[in-house]
């Protein structure tokens, strides 16, 4: 059997934001972290408790992050993002099982490689191959 890719991540869409933080924090405990403008003043979500290296230490459980939402973007609404070993054979196999990509895969400093996908439903989601921890 091929191995299984999981859901590492959340995106939400935030037209504010401090608002949206402000609201997650207050309803159901989350930690947020603002980054600044070299990071598209993207927002980083802890929902679980995390070890050294910023991962969940409960199996299953999964952190994300805000960003600010803007009509550029091909994504409107929540969506997740599954880790892959090789991101250039996971567009490959996407592209193949009649999903589409959405742009050119994109460093992303201490994340790694990253590309918005939409499958055969409309549904859009995302790959992430992780830097190589050797």
């Amino acid at each position: 059997m091929d191995t299984m890719n999981p859901v590492v991540h959340f995106e939400m869409p935030a037209k504010d934001r401090d608002r949206m933080a402000e609201f997650y924090s207050n309803s159901f405990g989350w930690q947020s972290e603002m980054l600044g403008p070299e990071m598209n003043d993207y927002v980083l979500v802890t929902t679980s408790e995390v070890d050294e290296q910023m991962m969940p230490k409960n199996p299953g459980q999964i952190n994300g992050g805000f960003y600010v939402a803007s009509d550029e973007l091909p994504v409107k609404h929540t969506t997740v993002v599954i880790q892959v070993d090789d991101i250039q054979e996971s567009i490959r196999k996407v592209t193949e099982s009649g999903g589409k990509i959405l742009g050119e895969p994109d460093e992303i400093p201490e994340v790694g490689m990253f590309v918005y996908f939409e499958d055969t439903e409309g549904n859009i989601a995302g790959i992430l191959e992780p830097p190589s921890r050797g």
